[in-house]
């Protein structure tokens, strides 16, 4: 009993030196006070994001928003449910780049689809700009259409929850506007995939 006792003094010991360390090595209180004016989603979104980057070692895959297309669905169909949904919640298709199509090339080797697809709301990507103009680097919106090994077709998007609550709460119009981009891209990829989607 006595040496249980010692171990858990030693433990305990290290513990409270470690706190101590990390309260001034990395100014905790300062670290906590800022954290306490974080928007009230932050924690939840970071702590999803790590916990997708813990578990495949990957950083980009922690970023995303990923759906499968069906196959019954050809690739211009969906296409062209994006620019519906697009064009119906005011955005605009600012780019089409197809990178690599489904087939052979001259080499004889397989290729696949890779087909990169861009949308913008001039009027909220100013908003955001004029808020902040590193959020222009995250602009026009993209889907990334690609095809895997077993000739399944993907869509790619970038997760939005840290645009909407990674930092400060937003201004109450911007958060509407946010919401409104998020909600916009989630559609496009939940249902611009589907044969016969709810859009």
């Amino acid at each position: 009993m006595g040496l249980l006792k010692n171990i858990l003094s030693v433990i305990g010991g290290v513990v409270i030196v470690g706190m101590l360390f990390a309260f001034v090595k990395f100014d905790l209180g300062t670290r906590m006070n800022q954290i306490s004016k974080l928007d009230p989603g932050a924690m939840g979104a970071y702590a999803k994001m790590a916990d997708t980057l813990l578990t495949t070692g990957n950083s980009a895959e922690s970023m995303i928003k990923m759906v499968q297309i069906e196959d019954d669905l050809s690739t211009e169909d969906l296409v062209a449910n994006l620019h519906e949904i697009a064009l119906s919640a005011n955005f605009k298709v600012v780019g089409d780049a197809l990178m690599s199509k489904s087939g052979v090339d001259a080499d004889g080797k397989k290729t696949k689809l890779v087909r990169i697809l861009s949308f913008c709301s001039p009027g909220i990507a100013k908003q955001f700009i004029d808020y902040s103009k590193a959020f222009g680097a995250f602009m026009p919106c993209r889907i990334l259409i690609v095809e895997d090994d077993e000739g399944h077709r993907w869509m790619y998007t970038m997760s939005m929850e840290l645009m909407l609550f990674g930092g400060h709460t937003l201004p109450p119009e911007m958060l509407v506007q946010a919401k409104h981009v998020r909600d916009t891209m989630y559609l496009m990829i939940d249902q611009g995939g589907k044969v016969d989607g709810d859009f």
